[in-house]
């Protein structure tokens, strides 16, 4: 198995997988085909490599919606969605006559009663095997999972959607099979917000899903409450996050450079066009992401000498002995300064964006965002902090971002003021950026009578921080909050109680870098999940791993329907009016 694959959800997904799909056809030792659809394409792709599946006697890797060559002789392996689009497909390669010997099929969660009957009726005598496997989430990450469905964005928060409530069935849905992944019926606790009222719904639907669904499970055993939590919040709980410049690494290189796809396009030293996939398969890229960039520079050389010092020979004598062992290791070497060639490049990138302008709006941003300056003085005056970014040369968006923060620091602003904002942006067209916030329960125009107390935040000023990076993502109060067994009843009501009080040991600071805590010592303790309606920031999922190292007693995972970045949450944000919009599907 891949490095990166051999901890986390990536490895629990790919566990279940050999133990589901993998066992039933390894009963037959013959090679077989298996066929995806695009969602379990990339399913596959996040937790394992064509060679594991190589070694389970599966030989071809072919696309459900393609035309493909018969194989009679041949057994098939269907892993889908449980989608008319996807079942219409399967039965198009048995009607009228038969593609492969016979099916073995895999659905990724509950398969609808008409979508079965329609197979049972066309294709019954080719089908050895039929299950649900109860996995329509991906794993992002080691900690970290999405929806794979950033239009859930549009579809809740438009106001032209017309399948708000079907969409959040859809997340429930898949948010019961990370639960029954993770072996979880977890406690179900949502932010109150009378501004945001998609977290309470979608609460209450995942409850009664998780209860439906470990009654079919096992009815005569029914699963009882783990110590896990799920909390759920929406993205207007933190609008701060996703608009700051982050300098960790992971998080300013998703911003400042273009990478589609995880996939970082870039130019070697020859000018020849190169690419690399930042994956948990890149171990220096799992050492170096949550780092602040200054440690990342810092860093990456130094490893590059290391590298290079471990292939020279100690006596220089070259025996054939000595030969042996280093044509052995040459691909390991090779493998290990390409990476770092790549970190060098990646950045080396962001450093150019953040030399060129990133570095005056930080300040700017963190004054803004933190309500004091680097020393401590309150901002006792926004506007003159926000000034002198306007009337620089900086980009549409960070302008739009600087605005945006200055907004949020007040819970709101006038008319007068917001209008000269867009004008001084130059947005007049495009206001929605702006006035769009309210869709997601955030405070754009500020009422004479509306009065909003800013939410407490943890005391962190004898952390120790960068003077540029001083914000701390809400999330990672809530998460610290949980694991101690303080949150408030009254903000976080419950939906479902987990049986026990949390074993939590004090969530301290991870910048203290406690010592590291393995996967398996955390086996034992709880699990924290925390779900965001509306996308999620890297920031926030570098504070799921920050306080799963800080503390002994609970692994924090966090997931959403897709992860953002800045730019993207923008123009998803503008985007709201648009509409009519079309019906909900799922491809």
């Amino acid at each position: 198995m891949a490095a990166g694959s051999d901890h986390g959800l990536k490895r629990i997904v790919w566990k279940r997988i050999k133990d589901t799909i993998i066992a039933d056809c390894k009963k037959s030792e013959v090679w077989k085909i298996l066929i995806l659809d695009p969602f379990t394409t990339k399913l596959l792709a996040s937790c394992c490599k064509m060679s594991d599946l190589m070694e389970e006697r599966i030989t071809i890797v072919e696309d459900l919606y393609k035309s493909r060559e018969p194989v009679p002789e041949m057994k098939a392996i269907y892993f889908m969605t449980p989608t008319s689009k996807c079942v219409d497909a399967f039965i198009a390669d048995f009607k009228p006559k038969p593609k492969y010997k016979s099916a073995y099929v895999y659905f990724t969660d509950y398969c609808p009663d008409d979508l079965f009957n329609s197979m049972k009726l066309y294709c019954a005598r080719y089908i050895r095997v039929c299950k649900e496997i109860n996995i329509s989430f991906l794993p992002q990450e080691a900690q970290v999972f999405t929806c794979d469905n950033p239009g859930a964005f549009r579809r809740i928060y438009s106001p032209h959607s017309q399948d708000k409530r079907r969409t959040l069935e859809t997340l429930a849905d898949q948010l019961v099979t990370l639960c029954a992944t993770l072996n979880e019926n977890p406690g179900v606790r949502y932010k109150n917000d009378s501004n945001m009222v998609n977290a309470q719904t979608l609460a209450e639907l995942v409850d009664n899903k998780l209860a439906r669904h470990y009654e079919l499970d096992d009815p005569e055993k029914k699963k009882k409450k783990t110590p896990a939590q799920l909390l759920i919040v929406e993205r207007g709980f933190d609008p701060v996050s996703p608009i700051l410049h982050e300098l960790t690494y992971q998080a300013m290189a998703y911003d400042l450079v273009d990478i589609q796809n995880d996939t970082y396009r870039y130019r070697s030293k020859d000018g020849s066009e190169k690419e690399a996939l930042l994956s948990e398969d890149d171990m220096l890229w799992v050492k170096l992401r949550h780092r602040h960039i200054a440690e990342a520079i810092e860093q990456i050389p130094k490893m590059v000498k290391e590298i290079s010092a471990s292939k020279k020979q100690p006596d220089g004598k070259i025996t054939i002995s000595n030969l042996a062992q280093m044509m052995k290791k040459m691909p390991s070497f090779r493998k290990q300064l390409n990476e770092k060639t790549i970190h060098l490049q990646l950045a080396e990138d962001c450093m150019k964006h953040f030399a060129n302008n990133v570095e005056k709006l930080c300040k700017a941003e963190q004054d803004l965002a933190v309500g004091s300056d680097a020393d401590g003085a309150k901002v006792k005056d926004p506007m003159r902090t926000l000034l002198p970014v306007l009337l620089n040369p900086y980009s549409k968006h960070d302008k739009i971002r600087a605005v945006l923060l200055y907004i949020f620091s007040l819970n709101g602003t006038t008319d007068e003021n917001l209008n000269k904002f867009i004008q001084h942006v130059k947005i007049e067209d495009e206001r929605e950026f702006i006035l769009n916030w309210k869709e997601l329960g955030v405070s754009i125009i500020s009422s004479p009578s509306f009065f909003s107390r800013k939410p407490s935040r943890r005391d962190r000023s004898q952390e120790e921080t960068y003077n540029l990076s001083r914000w701390t993502p809400v999330i990672k109060d809530v998460m610290e909050d949980a694991v101690d067994n303080k949150l408030d009843t009254k903000e976080w009501p419950h939906q479902s109680e987990c049986p026990a009080a949390w074993n939590g040991s004090g969530a301290v600071s991870a910048r203290q870098r406690n010592k590291t805590i393995s996967q398996d010592d955390r086996r034992t303790g709880s699990r924290l999940i925390i779900f965001v309606i509306g996308g999620i920031t890297y920031s926030e999922m570098r504070c799921a791993y920050e306080v799963t190292q800080a503390v002994k007693s609970c692994e924090v995972i966090v997931g959403s329907s897709h992860i953002l970045t800045p730019t993207s949450l923008l123009e998803d944000i503008k985007a709201l009016s648009k509409g009519p919009m079309e019906t909900f599907t799922i491809e």
